[in-house]
């Protein structure tokens, strides 16, 4: 029997309720594992263990794969900047542990798939910027027209015909649902950007060799997707 790729999905520390209790969890919502798990791959969450930062093997050694996922702000300091008046609360370890983790597994050639704030780390590991509010910069409220929600965020990216995101895609025209007031500004060194929005703004980058895939929207709110299989894919090739 074929070996299933194991998918490392990188996991926040977030506060959480179940049961009794209210304290923090490593918590990510189940629509990104479910996506795995369809595409024939299996899930191993990787949290912000402290350690891992200086130990980021420890991780990429068990896995098959590279999953990061959305969430909170990344700090402004990681590119050198001030932050904006908007940044959420600072999740130091957890991007200090992901920044890690992408440049280990791009050095070993594991296939990364960054999904939102998951694009924003790849740029950020790689030397790139973030513009930190794109209402302010470029004037629009695409992105993000719905809080807490992706119904109401649809609209339209195009992909560079051959790309990587445009084969994950299944296509070069293709809708997206997105929820995000950041995004990428200089690309970082060894990246290339593949994908962009009507109103300028990167949606996909990729880099220059392997499997290295970075994208501004949520494939995993989207059931017709094919870019969480498109790494499961990529992963069977190295389990």
């Amino acid at each position: 029997m074929t070996k299933a790729p194991v998918i490392g999905v990188c996991t926040p520390l977030e506060r959480a309720r179940w049961a009794v209790w209210d304290m923090p969890a490593a918590l990510v919502a189940a629509n990104y594992l479910r996506a795995v798990w369809d595409a024939g791959g299996r899930t191993l969450l990787l949290p912000p263990d402290p350690a891992v930062e200086a130990d980021p093997g420890s991780f990429t050694g068990l896995v098959d794969g590279l999953l990061l996922v959305g969430g909170a702000d990344i700090e402004a300091c990681r590119y050198g900047d001030e932050p904006h008046a908007t940044a959420e609360a600072a999740q130091t370890t957890r991007d200090g542990v992901e920044i890690a983790l992408v440049r280990d597994a791009a050095a070993r050639g594991l296939p990364v798939l960054g999904i939102c704030r998951g694009l924003q780390v790849i740029n950020t590991a790689f030397g790139g910027t973030l513009w930190q509010h794109l209402p302010e910069t470029h004037g629009t409220q695409e992105h993000r027209r719905v809080l807490g929600a992706f119904a109401g965020n649809e609209h339209p990216v195009d992909l560079t015909p051959g790309s990587l995101a445009a084969r994950a895609a299944g296509e070069t025209r293709h809708t997206v649902v997105s929820h995000h007031h950041q995004g990428i500004r200089d690309l970082g060194p060894g990246l290339i950007s593949t994908g962009y929005s009507d109103d300028g703004v990167v949606e996909a980058v990729e880099g220059e060799g392997g499997w290295l895939l970075g994208v501004q929207w949520h494939p995993e709110a989207d059931p017709a997707s094919r870019v969480i299989g498109s790494l499961v894919e990529a992963a069977r090739a190295v389990a």
